[in-house]
């Protein structure tokens, strides 16, 4: 159940997204992810979600969040859903097995704990 707050739903799945691609890229290599044309449409469409949740968090919480490179997450997204001729396979890895888990660490703390049932 996502929370009724705009800011803290799009955290929500930003969260849910970026865990999904820590899971498809664990234990995986760069070749591995290369040879997968369902792993790279798996991970590229997760970095899609996560960077169209980043685009609809309100100016205000970003500004409050600067430690969350925003900019980079929308810049992200919009090579992938637009540029998709330039995208880089070394570069969605490394942001896959290196940066993910990081904004996921980021995340965590921000996202209210949902109402009991």
């Amino acid at each position: 159940m996502r929370p009724e707050d705009p800011d803290a739903a799009y955290l929500w799945d930003m969260l849910e997204a970026a865990k999904q691609v820590a899971s498809f890229a664990a234990g995986r290599s760069l070749e591995e992810y290369r040879a997968s044309a369902l792993l790279r449409s798996a991970i590229e469409r997760q970095l899609e979600i996560i960077g169209e949740g980043a685009r609809r968090i309100s100016q205000a919480f970003q500004s409050a969040h600067p430690e969350i490179p925003w900019r980079a997450i929308v810049g992200q997204r919009n090579i992938l859903a637009h540029d998709y001729g330039e995208i880089d396979d070394a570069r969605v890895w490394g942001v896959a097995a290196e940066d993910i888990p990081r904004l996921i660490a980021q995340l965590e703390p921000l996202i209210p704990a949902l109402p009991p049932d």
